[in-house]
């Protein structure tokens, strides 16, 4: 299928159409699955969340509402969430109890891998202009995959408050990058 335009993949996925199925992963599937290996190190896991992330686009796209955003930040967002309930499960779990070692060693990995890919895209020196306890939130839930919830408990910090810098990052991320 040569290129096609965002609202001709969606339609002809609304449609059923198993060769838009096909295209979506020729085109998207490496940029998902970076997402889902941030979250989730075990490669074989993650590629299971991967196919599990595909079915589910497949499955739920007549939820999907162009006037809300474009289809790739929506499929980021399901390949987002399906990682981290997988990070939950009781596989992932165990998986980290019997490598905590590896782990560490993939976090550190990690941490620096992080600031290659974030400074590589111009992200830090916007989230840079962020007040720092704003800068501090948005990295955590969204380079990081830590949900609001983690976020609080893991960093002791209240729940609304977690909240309330996201959203005011938002507004002033909103601002500086010109976006209504």
């Amino acid at each position: 299928m040569p290129n096609i335009t965002e609202s001709e993949l969606v339609m002809k996925l609304k449609a059923r159409d198993k060769s838009s199925l096909e295209y979506l992963y020729d085109n998207y599937s490496a940029a998902l699955f970076g997402v889902i290996s941030r979250i989730i190190r075990n490669e074989k896991i993650a590629e299971e969340v991967l196919q599990d992330v595909f079915l589910k686009i497949w499955d739920r796209i007549s939820f999907y509402d162009p006037e809300k955003g474009r289809l790739f930040t929506w499929m980021l967002n399901v390949a987002r969430n399906q990682a981290i309930d997988r990070t939950r499960s009781r596989e992932i779990k165990n998986d980290k109890k019997t490598s905590e070692l590896e782990s560490f060693v993939s976090a550190i990995e990690a941490r620096g891998n992080e600031e290659l890919a974030t400074d590589a895209i111009g992200l830090d020196e916007v989230l840079n202009k962020l007040p720092e306890e704003q800068s501090f939130v948005v990295r955590q839930l969204y380079i990081k995959g830590y949900t609001h919830r983690e976020l609080a408990d893991e960093f002791d910090i209240p729940l609304g408050t977690v909240k309330t810098r996201l959203r005011l990052a938002m507004m002033e991320l909103r601002k500086q990058l010109d976006i209504k």
